[in-house]
């Protein structure tokens, strides 16, 4: 998924967001750089493939990936949200959160590895 078509599947207001399907589509194609930003012991119990772990607790936008865009992820939407507004704060640009989280993507079905 290029970062145009990443970008017009955000949504929400002020702070950008990911939809679900967008985020399964990102996924899947391993498109995008996916960043859990959970402590080790909870990405340790079941993360989203190929996600890494960057815990919000010592979460510096300077360690985020680079060369595709990013998607931020926690268990329920507000460290992935913290976090976001750090990395805009720094001027990360291409990136964005999936609000649901974790939580939201095993429930509409999708896999986690642990």
């Amino acid at each position: 998924m290029s970062l145009s078509s990443l970008l017009s599947r955000l949504s929400g207001g002020g702070v950008p967001t990911i939809d679900h399907d967008a985020f399964a589509q990102a996924v899947a194609s391993k498109s995008s750089a996916i960043v859990d930003v959970r402590e080790p012991h909870e990405y340790a119990a079941g993360h989203i493939p190929g996600a890494i772990n960057l815990p919000l607790s010592r979460f510096s936008p300077g360690q985020l990936p680079s060369g595709k865009p990013i998607v931020l992820v926690c268990q329920a939407g507000g460290r992935s949200a913290r976090a976001l507004q750090q990395a805009l704060g720094a001027g990360v640009k291409e990136i964005c959160h999936h609000a649901p989280g974790t939580g939201g993507w095993k429930s509409r079905g999708g896999s986690v590895v642990g």
